[in-house]
């Protein structure tokens, strides 16, 4: 693969992101809250604060960090029946990776014994809404830190990294980043990959949908979400008031 000849696809290199804005307070009644529109990747993110912990963190002195993710019945092209049994599987390892994202953020020891709920839920499907998740979560999250700092509840903001994520794949032989719904349906590879501003992986997700591929595209596909997901931490920073 050439990253010096990229193709056009609907008017948007294979290094280009989708047309990304992050609304933050898009829910007045959360402590948190940010609506990422991501092309047509719509999804809401809001933090809650509770002042306790699951049993196993209860005199431990430190935070916990969760997150329930779910999509609209017609977020996507297809009704979506709820889950009313509660999550699924692929809805429950979602909400797991977000968690563990948004956990890597914050200093949970300064947090306190108590647990920030981000509700993740998708109004708009268009391919990569796990990683909007994660990225508009971190907006959401950093929000709800600052309102206990605000209240005095918390001494200082214990947010000790930025994190955000990005799908790329291979579709057709090219290496793109930041895959529509009809790019990743019939990707030859998929990865998700979550990072921080220290340039560090918290989760790399990846899959050969057709043929196993080498190191080559895999470093290919790394410095893609790199550069991606640089652009969605200017744009988080941005929506924070923060540069």
């Amino acid at each position: 693969m050439n990253e010096l000849a990229i193709p056009v696809r609907h008017g948007r290199a294979n290094d280009e992101l989708r047309p990304v804005e992050i609304v933050p307070h898009y829910i007045p009644y959360a402590e948190g809250s940010a609506l990422i529109m991501l092309g047509n990747t719509h999804v809401l993110c809001a933090a809650t604060v509770e002042e306790r912990v699951p049993s196993f963190l209860v005199g431990s002195g430190q935070g916990w960090i969760t997150a329930e993710y779910g999509m609209l019945p017609r977020s996507g092209r297809e009704r979506i029946p709820r889950e009313r049994m509660g999550p699924g599987g692929r809805t429950a390892e979602i909400q797991r990776l977000i968690g563990r994202s948004l956990r890597a953020a914050v200093d949970l020891a300064a947090l306190g014994e108590r647990t920030i709920i981000i509700d993740c839920d998708v109004l708009r499907a268009d391919g990569g809404t796990r990683t909007a998740a994660i990225t508009g979560g971190w907006v959401a999250l950093h929000l709800a830190l600052q309102h206990l700092l605000a209240e005095g509840r918390i001494e200082s903001l214990p947010v000790v990294r930025q994190v955000a994520a990005v799908s790329v794949g291979v579709v057709a032989g090219q290496a793109r980043l930041d895959l529509e719904y009809a790019e990743d349906s019939r990707a030859e590879v998929d990865m998700n990959i979550v990072m921080t501003d220290r340039g560090e992986f918290v989760e790399l997700q990846g899959t050969a949908e057709g043929q196993p591929f080498g190191r080559e595209v895999l470093e290919q596909l790394l410095r893609l979400a790199e550069r991606g997901i640089s652009e969605l931490m200017l744009v988080q920073r941005r929506a924070l008031g923060l540069s």
